[in-house]
């Protein structure tokens, strides 16, 4: 089954998504409170009805309103991570991974799960016939 595809986000949308994901299922008064001031109730009450029109957010028929993100905070990652890889590196993996290890200091867990995955993959390429 094909998931459906994330739509752009501006960037108040995902501070929105961001604040969902992490609280819940919240009212306009819980969503302003935990954007902790940023935005005005009408603000806040603009931003979470556009987002149910696009399909990003979802609302309860109770009352009041109840908010929820509709959309899964990984399908956003790696939409935006895909999107990433085909703008900045043509599709391309290694500049990628080759930017983020000289660039960053990276714990040992994080580089034995590379190792993992890299394994992962090495393995598949050969199941599919490929040459190193």
């Amino acid at each position: 089954m094909r998931k459906k595809a994330v739509p752009r986000l501006l960037a108040s949308e995902l501070e929105m998504l961001e604040m969902l994901w992490r609280e819940g299922s919240v009212s306009i008064v819980e969503a302003q409170r935990a954007l902790e001031g940023k935005a005005e109730y009408t603000t806040v009450q603009t931003r979470l009805n556009r987002m149910v029109k696009k399909g990003i957010v979802k609302r309860s028929r109770a009352r009041p309103a109840r908010y929820s993100a509709a959309l899964q905070q990984e399908d956003v990652t790696n939409s935006d991570l895909t999107l990433l890889l085909e703008k900045v590196s043509r599709g391309s993996v290694l500049p990628l991974v080759t930017h983020l290890l000289k660039d960053r200091r990276l714990k040992l867990q994080e580089i034995e799960e590379l190792k993992t995955l890299i394994a992962e993959a090495e393995k598949q390429s050969r199941l599919q016939g490929d040459e190193l």
